[in-house]
């Protein structure tokens, strides 16, 4: 399956783009992060949200073409 995946923030730096369409073919938010990780290494190191469909997901929630995935750097409160 392919995901749209939108990237905002230092993610979208480190990626180079803001939004993408991927080839996926694992199930899980876990599987994801893994895929990510692996293609920008930076990713690695950071601690990071996904959201789906706009609400912060778990990492064993799992994934569908249709689902709006974003991702979210960290972020300082205050």
């Amino acid at each position: 399956m392919k995901l749209n995946v939108k990237y905002f923030g230092m993610i979208a730096e480190w990626a180079g783009v803001t939004e993408q369409a991927i080839p996926f073919s694992g199930r899980t938010v876990c599987d994801l992060k893994t895929q990510l990780e692996t293609e920008h290494s930076k990713l690695k190191g950071i601690s990071y949200q996904v959201a789906v469909n706009q609400k912060i997901a778990s990492v064993d929630e799992e994934l569908n073409e249709s689902n709006e995935i974003a991702l979210l750097p960290p972020f300082a409160g205050g």
